[in-house]
């Protein structure tokens, strides 16, 4: 018994040392324990799975309305992919995982695989619209070279005009307002869906401040829900460049310490 017992409280010992130098060797950041956070929460949670179902309802119903009235032109939806469409998290918690950064490189190698799957309640709204006789477009940043991929992860699962004349790309800007416009030459958008507030309006182009972001969507408080849909992206996004300023140069030690500066928390 003696025995046992000193072989046990040896290798709680054991044990505990090798916490203490996993926890002194531990580089994750805040930012990047954030990220791994926010694609488990997309993945796992059913909080987030009912906050896509509520936005897609909602665009049904928008959708419903829209066809009733009279228009002069064709009815379209206007669309981004990532994180609207398509998810992304494994990407996201895999570089996360690792403590690295996005970079377009690694970004590539994962779209390249056209491995994607859909962003609850996406695909079902997007062909109830198609069947509505609304056409669908997808404005994306998503580079040129990254166009046949793209092509074939919407069409896996039979989405509604995926096709190359419904796909507009990066074209050198990431305002997508020119896009946008594009459309609107031939179609009437009832309706826009994304992640990101840039998604709907120039207003949130030329990287705006924290402050005007929130001050511009205020002004546009009564688009949300009725002409604009936003589908819950925490891992990443505008939210986050304007946190940092839009300084892509920040090292990882840099990004947590603004994370520490902004963020609110009990002083007591």
């Amino acid at each position: 018994m003696k025995k046992y017992l000193c072989l046990l409280l040896f290798g709680s010992f054991l044990f505990s040392g090798a916490v203490s130098a996993q926890d002194k060797n531990d580089n994750s950041s805040l930012v990047n324990s954030g990220k791994a956070w926010a694609s488990l929460y997309q993945q796992r949670a059913a909080e987030y799975k009912a906050l896509c179902f509520q936005a897609y309802n909602m665009a049904k119903l928008r959708i419903d309305e829209a066809v009733k009235k009279h228009h002069t032109k064709p009815l379209a939806v206007v669309t981004d992919i990532d994180e609207t469409v398509l998810d992304n998290s494994p990407y996201d918690a895999a570089r996360a995982l690792q403590n690295l950064d996005y970079t377009t490189d690694t970004w590539k190698q994962w779209t390249a695989k056209a491995q994607c799957d859909t962003v609850p309640g996406a695909p079902s709204f997007f062909k109830y619209a198609a069947s509505k006789g609304v056409k669908v477009f997808y404005i994306t940043n998503r580079d040129e070279d990254e166009r046949a991929a793209t092509l074939k992860n919407l069409q896996i699962y039979r989405l509604p005009n995926a096709d190359d004349a419904h796909l507009l790309l990066k074209n050198g800007s990431s305002s997508k307002e020119s896009r946008r416009q594009q459309v609107l030459k031939k179609y009437n958008i009832v309706l826009l869906c994304g992640d990101n507030l840039p998604d709907f309006d120039a207003l949130y182009d030329n990287k705006p401040s924290e402050e005007n972001r929130s001050v511009t969507t205020e002004k546009l408080r009564r688009d949300f829900g009725k002409k604009y849909i936003v589908i819950p992206n925490p891992s990443y996004g505008d939210f986050e460049n304007a946190l940092f300023k839009f300084n892509y140069n920040l090292t990882t030690a840099q990004k947590d310490s603004i994370i520490k500066s902004l963020i609110k928390t009990d002083k007591n």
